[in-house]
């Protein structure tokens, strides 16, 4: 499916008529699509024609996103959405899903293996093992968490030393990091 017929279906979604899947999209609609595409500053706004399949990665997870935010869910759930993402095109993918929680003031759950995002975006930060909560912290105590503390609580959390070889490299990365080199990755 193209990039139109994708936002299509993703805008359609929330209508109420029985037959809202095989409506035909308005010229204005289109409009809506290509503004919504050109905040994404990946010219896709000028390819809907284009076959997702033929997207890059970072395009493709931008795209999902713009799927998933044309009509303002009540709750927007993010599992790993940067994870497979170039350093770069992660952080143009954060710096829209900040805009659009923002400018919507969604609530949103974001899943994420990266210790740096779980303590720069939201307000609170749950850490888990095996489905179970070992650590929730939120409001001034998070505000002054670094990535080293939040692993340390994880390890009381669970009681015992971990070896996730994704949470011990992300510790090193961020250990070795200053303060301002860190918002960058």
């Amino acid at each position: 499916m193209t990039i139109e017929e994708n936002l299509a279906i993703a805008y359609l979604r929330a209508s109420t008529s029985q037959h809202a899947f095989f409506s035909r999209i308005s010229k204005r609609d289109k409009a809506v699509f290509q503004a919504h595409l050109s905040l994404l500053g990946m010219d896709l706004e000028n390819r809907m024609r284009q076959p997702v399949g033929l997207l890059s990665g970072g395009q493709r997870q931008a795209l999902t996103l713009l799927m998933a935010t044309i009509v303002t869910p009540k709750l927007l759930l993010l599992d790993e959405h940067t994870a497979a993402l170039d350093p770069a095109t992660a952080e143009k993918v954060l710096k829209l899903t900040r805009n659009i929680v923002a400018e919507r003031n969604l609530t949103c759950l974001m899943v994420t293996h990266n210790m740096t995002q779980a303590l720069e975006l939201g307000n609170r930060t749950i850490m888990m093992d095996s489905g179970h909560i070992v650590f929730d912290v939120k409001g001034t105590e998070r505000d002054h968490m670094t990535v080293d503390d939040l692993l340390h609580k994880f390890r009381l959390g669970i009681g015992h030393a971990f070896d996730n070889d994704r949470i011990l490299l992300s510790t090193t990365k961020a250990s070795t990091q200053k303060p301002e080199e860190s918002s960058q990755t």
